[in-house]
């Protein structure tokens, strides 16, 4: 689709009479690398930094639960078959189960991380839109893409967006 916008594009200022042409070359375009933002920009940084703090202990609670999972796993490869029959069926049952809540614990903390995940990048995007549609204002550019295919890096206002996304009047939030 982006592809086919960009031909129309490109055919359109084709057609266009030789003062139309000029008056898009003089279009002030700006291209803005979402990525970066989510990776540089300081809230995103701070986002980040939060989430690791709010999921630790549920990560790390995860890890003792995997170790447990694999001791138990080897204690059966390394014993089973001297084991008692009730006892390795035990085990064996204990496994099963201790295998079900790992994993139900893992699915749950991965969905609660990309949740969380989630609405801070929508709360940064808006911040970034916003801060975007200011440097529009202020630069008087006629046009601002995000997610594009290529772009020149003459036209990436990622670090102007960055920046204003650090301006201290905006509270560092």
């Amino acid at each position: 689709m982006k592809k086919t916008i960009a031909s129309l594009l490109v055919a359109l200022m084709a057609s266009l009479p030789a003062s139309y042409a000029s008056a898009v070359d003089q279009l002030k375009v700006g291209y803005v690398n979402t990525q970066r933002l989510f990776r540089d920009a300081p809230a995103a940084v701070r986002a980040a930094k939060k989430i690791e703090q709010e999921f630790s202990k549920r990560d790390q609670d995860l890890q003792r639960l995997a170790k447990q999972l694999q001791g138990l796993q080897e204690t059966l490869e390394k014993n089973g078959v001297t084991m008692a029959e009730p006892e390795r069926r035990a085990k064996e049952k204990d496994l099963g189960e201790l295998s079900r809540e790992f994993q139900r614990k893992q699915r749950e903390f991965r969905e609660d991380l990309n949740l969380r995940q989630n609405e801070e990048n929508a709360a940064i995007i808006e911040r970034a839109n916003k801060a975007i549609k200011q440097l529009a204002e202020n630069e008087k550019y006629d046009l601002i893409v995000q997610d594009v295919v290529w772009v020149s890096p003459k036209l990436d206002i990622t670090d102007k967006v960055i920046q204003a996304l650090s301006d201290p009047r905006d509270g560092g939030k």
